[in-house]
């Protein structure tokens, strides 16, 4: 590392950690601006499909997080009855085949602690809030400033990226013409049970009218889960998962078990919002990565796999060359196009899916899915994943 350039990356999350990761492997000097009081993530899960894992692989972290993951070796979609629609039970080797290689799920926290571990602790900066971005606009060297235990500061850099969400703060203030996130008319809970007593050994989606309710196993026995409705924006509830077991208390198991074992204090809800397309990913010397540029529905478990997709595309991309405005155009040309078409697929697949409510429509959209041959669905979900990451410069 010749520590000759600097990048600034404003947002520590899974995008913003491995883009510290990938340039710091391509010789860049790295500082995180996190605004929370403290390094770390919600306690949920996450599904890495093939592209999420290569991505690993290529900062030297694919392994080690295989190894706190789950193998995926079964998944299949059901009614809320429990009626399967849809499922694929092979022995792993048949679903590695198709997929590409293994996909994990893997708690958040766990993925989190791995690439925090990749970085140095003095790289890490948490309860900043930034205050301004000045200069770049040419391509040229930024200043980002920034408020961090109780006084002002400020970093030079000849890139900065931003990871910090949908809601971006980076995107406010280098697009503000750019488009509001939009709400998508569902409403998220997730959470991870208490204890491995409402084990689930295999994943699955289950639909109903205008809800769905999914199950994961994480690799010490415990269950990820998540829950999606149509719901107004903004809408809570005093106990949310009292809502949970008024929804779905009557589903098939383990949906009951798995509610039971989740203490209350751990269901994370949020509403679902997506991102209209920018028309660039870029301006000047600053950047948008993952949700900050993209945001999308989860219904084809891509978003963090195309943050992280961002972040070595990114890397790559500035070790190539000196000239920032050179790499970060050749970034927007590879990322922009792939990404707004996912979104686009995911909006579709959401109303396809969960947001379905009339009975005939469901019944259409089941009879559909139950008709689809279980290796054609599986290759509809696998084609996403079949994505290579370039090779890092350094």
């Amino acid at each position: 590392m010749d520590g000759s350039r600097a990048a600034v990356v404003v947002g520590g999350g899974i995008g913003g950690l491995t883009a510290a990761v990938a340039l710091r492997r391509v010789g860049w000097r790295v500082t995180v601006l996190e605004r929370a009081a403290r390094f770390g993530e919600i306690g949920a899960g996450i599904t890495l499909m093939s592209n999420g894992l290569r991505c690993l692989d290529a900062i030297g972290l694919g392994d080690a997080v295989r190894g706190s993951g789950q193998p995926m070796l079964a998944l299949g979609m059901r009614t809320a009855a429990g009626r399967w629609l849809s499922r694929f039970d092979g022995d792993g080797a048949d679903l590695e085949a198709l997929m590409g290689t293994t996909a994990v799920v893997v708690h958040r926290a766990e993925l989190h602690a791995i690439l925090r571990d990749a970085l140095p602790t003095a790289a890490l900066l948490a309860g900043v809030a930034t205050t301004g971005i000045r200069g770049g606009a040419d391509g040229g060297p930024a200043e980002v400033r920034f408020r961090h235990l109780d006084h002002d500061a400020l970093l030079q850099a000849d890139l900065v990226v931003g990871a910090d969400g949908v809601h971006s703060w980076v995107r406010a203030q280098r697009w503000p013409d750019a488009p509001a996130p939009v709400y998508s008319g569902s409403t998220s809970w997730r959470a991870v049970t208490a204890s491995p007593s409402a084990a689930v050994t295999e994943m699955s989606l289950s639909w109903g009218r205008g809800t769905e309710f999914g199950v994961m196993p994480l690799v010490d026995g415990r269950t990820y889960w998540y829950a999606a409705a149509n719901a107004d924006e903004a809408q809570r509830n005093p106990g949310e998962l009292e809502e949970l077991r008024r929804r779905f208390g009557t589903w098939h198991e383990p949906i009951p078990a798995v509610l039971a074992h989740t203490p209350p204090e751990v269901v994370l809800r949020h509403d679902i919002y997506r991102l209209p397309k920018l028309d660039s990913y870029y301006r000047g010397s600053v950047v948008l990565l993952g949700d900050a540029a993209h945001a999308m529905t989860p219904n084809l478990g891509q978003g963090g796999g195309q943050a992280l997709e961002d972040a070595i595309v990114l890397a790559a991309a500035v070790s190539r060359t000196r000239d920032v405005a050179t790499a970060l155009a050749d970034y927007d040309h590879q990322r922009r196009g792939r990404t707004q078409s996912m979104s686009r697929a995911a909006t579709r697949q959401l109303r396809f899916g969960q947001q379905l409510r009339a009975p005939v429509a469901v019944a259409v959209r089941n009879t559909a899915v139950a008709l689809t041959p279980d290796r054609v669905a599986l290759l509809a979900i696998a084609r996403y994943g079949k994505w290579l990451p370039p090779a890092l410069g350094n």
